[in-house]
């Protein structure tokens, strides 16, 4: 089977294609043949070995897991002899965030509790678009945001992979959105359920009159003090993503010391965790049709490093797919 691998942090051009055998499934785990994988921050950050902070764990010269790729949708190839609730043929989705990645492959061996079937209204694109964003949206706006129905919640970074289900999983909780954007964006987050969307070219939500119960930030471009400002008295801003470590630092550790003399909360959202029930839960939400995934490009698996390349440019609009023969 062929899967990429990379041996040495840098840019995308250390991602090869290389010919590695077959897995077979151990206790609780099913062999996937793989037919689409998306590309993740996670995945060029890890490739890069950056923030540095972050080679403390994958290692600190060399990677020591040589392989990339959270999210996967294909069929089930093999089951181990104490497997049931899956059999040869069932299509299925997932992710591999806490299970050692790898799905930039043909195949894969991944537990049960990280799979469900695929919805049926979904192509493999589609589905392989949903796992690690799609429960970075809802664990960070349930757990962290503690969103409720009839809210007001502000997305900022409302096009990208997260923020575009973001803004569909918190309008099927209830929530009225606003989505944060570039001008090019605009239609489309408006599109997705935002019931009010803000070009961050002309005007900063921060300095607007408009208050929040939540702002959930997936960029991470603005100090503690100027999200305070764009919080109602007792507002959450859960913030999941970064663009520089001194701002990283000021929501870890300005944001909880600010918010103990407030009622409101500011702070980084923790780490995404697998969740069978959670990949359930959108999964629902897919068949329903409530919740639609925004694919940008497709590529194919020898042209990962491309992806790769196009994902870092932060202009994909929804996700980036790795589609697998």
């Amino acid at each position: 089977m062929q899967a990429i691998q990379y041996t040495q942090y840098g840019s995308p051009d250390v991602l090869q294609l290389h010919d590695i055998s077959k897995p077979t499934p151990k206790s609780g785990e099913v062999l996937v043949k793989i037919h689409a994988s998306s590309a993740n921050p996670l995945d060029w950050h890890l490739m890069r070995g950056e923030p540095f902070l972050a080679r403390l764990e994958a290692g600190l010269q060399t990677p020591q897991h040589p392989f990339l790729g959270a999210d996967l949708a294909g069929t089930i190839e093999a089951v181990a002899d104490d497997v049931t609730e899956f059999k040869v043929g069932d299509a299925v989705f997932g992710e591999m965030f806490n299970k050692g990645l790898g799905a930039f492959a043909e195949y894969v061996c991944i537990p049960t509790t990280a799979i469900v079937h695929k919805p049926e209204n979904l192509t493999f694109e589609e589905a392989a678009a949903v796992p690690l964003a799609g429960q970075t949206a809802l664990q960070g706006l349930r757990d962290r945001g503690q969103i409720k129905a009839g809210q007001h919640v502000l997305i900022n970074g409302a096009s990208g992979g997260v923020g575009t289900f973001a803004i569909q999983i918190a309008k099927a909780l209830g929530a009225e959105v606003t989505g944060v954007c570039s001008t090019r964006n605009l239609d489309m987050v408006t599109s997705l359920g935002a019931g009010d969307v803000i070009d961050y070219t002309k005007d900063d939500f921060t300095r607007q009159s408009k208050k929040y119960d939540l702002v959930f930030d997936l960029v991470g471009n603005h100090p503690v003090a100027s999200l305070k400002r764009a919080l109602k008295p007792d507002g959450i801003c859960a913030v999941g993503g970064f663009t520089s470590l001194p701002l990283v630092f000021g929501h870890m550790l300005g944001g909880p010391i600010l918010s103990m003399f407030s009622k409101q909360d500011i702070g980084m959202m923790s780490t995404v965790s697998t969740s069978k029930d959670d990949l359930l839960f959108l999964s629902e939400l897919l068949s329903a049709g409530k919740l639609k995934p925004v694919i940008d490009r497709c590529y194919p698996l020898e042209q990962t490093a491309d992806a790769i390349r196009y994902l870092e440019t932060m202009r994909a609009r929804g996700k980036v797919i790795i589609s697998i023969a």
